[in-house]
């Protein structure tokens, strides 16, 4: 059971009429090209656009994104500063000192996209559903590895949390990226990855790789054919991938509603829109919604790290 605790109250400092007055820097705490950082550009360029204010992507890496997270945390509260993060935002307070309350300090704008995980296997595995897999997986305990972008990563936590809820125990192998773990799952040194639809799916249908669930409660409105973990194998597990843009914590109520009206707009252009769906996109959460995501997801991080002993060195 998930407590929530009521959100920080925003003061209202300034009307958001003329906002913004000058160029709003956008903190990207992972590697330029990555998926977060890639969706945050895009946002940037179309509220550049539509407001006529330079939205400036600036990177701030390191500490599996505490170093970006941090400093936004401390920046003043005006709107001027803003931060592009992902799900692994939800993953560094359960493996990193953070100087900061990822609740009180850092308050989410609006979710910018949602995918889902693909749970894919190599074909000489003897599995055609999620349900075989956890049967097979219980039959040999630690037996079928897994392969992440590394100790701590997202597809980690994922597949922990698959484990977990399926009851089973697979062998985690990290890379340096996720490339390479895929690149070894089709070469079979690995029997299953967690892994993004925009990677596996020319994969799978290459017949390099056989898929059995996507990770999102419904199936997805991209590729509807392949069902979903939990009604395949796995019942009630759910998770989606997402990115959002958030604020310092104390941002004027209007400056945010502003902000969260201006990137459902961005969001909504017909380009932006269709690259989105192409990547298995999915319909973003409400503001509401995606604050009770981030809760959530904070709990659950901290409860796999402790039970699957994750330390990162």
């Amino acid at each position: 059971m998930v407590t929530l605790l009521p959100w920080p109250t925003y003061v209202a400092a300034q009307s958001a009429a003329s906002y913004p007055e000058k160029p709003v820097r956008v903190i990207s705490a992972l590697a330029t090209g990555g998926a977060v950082d890639t969706v945050g550009r895009i946002v940037a360029t179309k509220l550049s656009e539509n407001l006529r204010r330079q939205f400036i992507v600036e990177n701030r890496l390191g500490g599996g994104g505490t170093i970006g997270y941090a400093y936004t945390a401390k920046a003043p509260p005006d709107g001027y500063t803003l931060l592009v993060a992902g799900s692994g935002y939800t993953i560094a307070p359960a493996l990193y000192p953070t100087p900061f309350d990822p609740i009180k300090d850092i308050i989410p704008l609006s979710q910018t996209s949602t995918s889902a995980y693909l749970l894919v296997v190599h074909p000489s595995l003897p599995t055609k559903s999620t349900r075989e897999l956890v049967v097979l997986a219980k039959a040999q305990p630690g037996v079928l590895n897994f392969g992440s972008g590394g100790v701590g990563s997202s597809v980690h936590f994922a597949t922990e949390m698959l484990a977990e809820a399926a009851g089973v125990k697979f062998t985690h192998i990290a890379y340096k990226g996720s490339g390479q773990a895929l690149i070894d799952l089709v070469s079979g040194q690995l029997q299953l990855v967690m892994s993004n639809s925009i990677s596996s799916l020319p994969l799978v249908k290459s017949g390099r790789l056989r898929v059995l669930g996507v990770s999102s409660a419904q199936r997805s409105v991209s590729f509807p054919e392949i069902p979903t973990i939990a009604e395949s194998g796995v019942p009630g597990f759910k998770l989606s991938v997402w990115t959002g843009l958030f604020g310092p914590g104390g941002m004027p109520a209007d400056i945010v509603a502003k902000l969260n009206t201006e990137i459902a707009k961005a969001l909504k252009d017909p380009e932006i829109a269709r690259k989105m769906t192409d990547d298995g996109g999915e319909p973003i959460e409400s503001l509401e919604q995606f604050r009770q995501t981030i809760r959530s997801e904070l709990e659950i991080n901290r409860k796999i790290a402790q039970r699957a002993n994750i330390k990162v060195e």
